[in-house]
């Protein structure tokens, strides 16, 4: 998948104008490209329109304009983008109540290093985390990750050709697993073209 350039980005005026379609064109497309972990985990699977409008955000917030800090956007968000052989998403553990959040947060570390995305009879793919940063220490977790799923060329044709896919975490104080929907596995099958 092409990393995006400045051309492909809309000017901070040109943003405002079209930003409600545009906000209710991605939001449509990451319906199918979020999955529920359990109850308080989630994960989006980024491609090139979400990290688009993460970055189109990112401008429009900051008011960002000039083409060194837009460059410095794309280079912090780019590598978000499915590189072929791999899938990359966002991961967000959600607690509402804040002294819930806290104490989950301090049992959930390493968390991040223990999803698992298996393709129907083709294993588990390697999972890296946080590779910017690390988002974990000795006493609590992020509630935010970055994840990279690298697959085998094996995994990869058998996602392409309707193999199914599981999302899972086996940790000891957080274990859950759900099969992916059709339409999401097809949008992580297009990821690999």
């Amino acid at each position: 998948m092409d990393k995006l350039k400045r051309d492909d980005l809309f000017k901070l005026e040109d943003y405002a104008t079209a930003r409600a379609d545009f906000r209710a064109k991605v939001l449509a497309h990451k319906r199918t490209r979020s999955v529920a972990l359990g109850g308080h985990i989630s994960l989006l699977f980024e491609d090139r329109l979400t990290v688009q409008y993460q970055i189109q955000e990112m401008l429009r917030v900051e008011r960002i304009f000039e083409a060194g800090a837009i460059q410095d956007e794309l280079d912090a968000y780019n590598p978000l983008i499915p590189d072929g052989g791999n899938l990359k998403a966002t991961m967000l553990i959600e607690y509402p109540d804040r002294d819930e959040r806290v104490r989950r947060l301090a049992e959930l570390r390493g968390v991040e290093r223990l999803v698992r995305l298996e393709i129907g009879g083709h294993g588990s793919a390697v999972v890296h985390a946080d590779e910017d940063l690390p988002r974990s220490n000795d006493d609590k977790t992020s509630a935010v990750h970055f994840l990279r799923f690298e697959l085998s060329a094996a995994q990869a044709q058998a996602l392409r050709t309707g193999a199914s896919v599981a999302l899972a975490v086996d940790h000891p104080a957080y274990t859950a697993t759900t099969v992916l929907p059709e339409p999401t596995r097809r949008a992580l099958a297009a990821d690999l073209a």
